[in-house]
This record gives structure tokens, C-alpha cells and sequence, in this order.
């Protein structure tokens, strides 16, 4: 499990998360990936890139679960 650290605002897009935490190395692929539903938040499929994850939630992609703190 990843763990991601929320600063400086109380959410952070889902894009800009799978950039931070380097599962997707640019906007592009992570798009890709949100585009082809290959991306959970809490357990639902999640089909918006600017979607705000908040505190308490947790995003799945590629094997990998991102915790955000």
C-alpha cells in the first residue's frame, strides 16, 4: 500500500495523484488509465480525471492501492 500525504488543500485530483505517487510517469497515461476504467476510488470504478480525493479515501490501479492521509 502507498501512502499519500494530503498538504496544502483538502483534496488533491485524481490525475495529479496517480503523477505524485508515480504510477503514471505523465497527465496522459494517467488519463488513459482513468479513461479506460482501469481505476477505483474506494471500491467503484471512478471515470472523472478531476475528480477530488479527499482525506480517509483510497484509489486502486494496477495492482497498487494508494491510501491518501
Amino acid at each position: 500500500m502507498i501512502e499519500f500525504k494530503l498538504q496544502n488543500g483538502e483534496y488533491i485530483e485524481l490525475v495529479q495523484l496517480l503523477k505524485r505517487v508515480k504510477i503514471a510517469m505523465s497527465g496522459g497515461e494517467a488519463k488513459m488509465l482513468i479513461a479506460d476504467s482501469q481505476v477505483k476510488r474506494n471500491g467503484k470504478i471512478e471515470t472523472r480525471k478531476r475528480a477530488k480525493i479527499r482525506v480517509g479515501e483510497t484509489v486502486e490501479t494496477m495492482g497498487k492501492t494508494i491510501a491518501v492521509i
